[in-house]
């Protein structure tokens, strides 16, 4: 299978520090990908350097085995869409309008739509079950719907590779699963390259066919969720008590936070009982 992405080395440093220290990863056509790790751990800033975003300190990104710095900023945008966590519009725009604005790159200069644009627009606004609300202002739209108003103009670019920063943070459970689904079916369905963030682990392990987890800017570990979400290393990851087990969804491992006060209880429990 080819290579969509390929990252070696990558450094990023602010203030003389390595927020994205000697990172190395690749990530296969039409793979569904997804980064996890604690807060602090150079997510963003590893996603926004792939995407041309940010500068690197050091190392390369290849987008389909060509330098990521000789891409035209036009061909790159056709390439690859970007869709933020908390993406905003400060103009009164109708869904429609948004989800246009992603046939930018494929315009002439003029910006003028015509009929391939229209299309796809369509073809977006259908794929992401909008089209009801297509003349609707974005500001009259839920959260959930706002996400999926972000994700059709990215989809409207006709990209090979998307990238999405949390796109399911701050939704709720049924949002955050429609998101995911979103996902899934323009992978299966359009071979679209998927590479997210995400601070849900459950959700990542359902979903992923390759998870990367990251810590004080350094990978951790990656592999399939069988191989990367497991009791030792999540635990050292991010430093609190956890347990593992099976979903009866997927057969994919599930992770169960365990409070401080649950072991605090186990703890007088036991205590009390030798006692007795």
């Amino acid at each position: 299978m080819k290579t969509a992405i390929e990252v070696n080395n990558l450094t990023c440093r602010y203030d003389h520090r390595a927020v994205v220290d000697r990172i190395s990863f690749s990530v296969r056509e039409g793979e569904f990908f997804i980064i996890i790790g604690p807060n602090g751990s150079g997510k963003s800033t590893l996603m926004n350097t792939v995407a041309g975003l940010s500068p690197s300190s050091g190392g390369d990104v290849l987008i389909r085995n060509r330098p990521l710095a000789d891409y035209p900023r036009k061909v790159l945008a056709r390439t690859v869409a970007v869709v933020r966590q908390q993406a905003s519009i400060d103009f009164p725009f109708t869904v429609r309008e948004i989800v246009m604005m992603g046939r930018t790159p494929h315009q002439g200069l003029l910006g003028l739509e015509n009929s391939i644009d229209q299309a796809a627009v369509d073809e977006a606004l259908l794929f992401t079950d909008l089209q009801d609300l297509a003349n609707r202002n974005i500001h009259q739209l839920s959260g959930g719907e706002c996400q999926r108003v972000f994700i059709a103009r990215a989809i409207c670019q006709d990209p090979q590779i998307m990238l999405l920063d949390e796109p399911t943070a701050a939704l709720d459970l049924a949002h955050q699963t429609r998101i995911m689904d979103l996902m899934e079916k323009l992978k299966v369905e359009k071979g679209t390259t998927i590479v997210m963030i995400s601070h849900d682990i459950n959700l990542a392990s359902l979903y992923a066919d390759t998870l990367l987890l990251v810590k004080g800017g350094q990978t951790v570990k990656q592999g399939t969720p069988d191989t990367v979400l497991t009791y030792d290393i999540l635990e050292d990851a991010y430093e609190c008590h956890l347990l593992m087990d099976i979903s009866p969804v997927k057969s994919r491992p599930r992770v169960t936070l365990v409070p401080d006060s649950y072991l605090r209880g186990i703890t007088e429990k036991e205590a009390n009982h030798g006692a007795d």
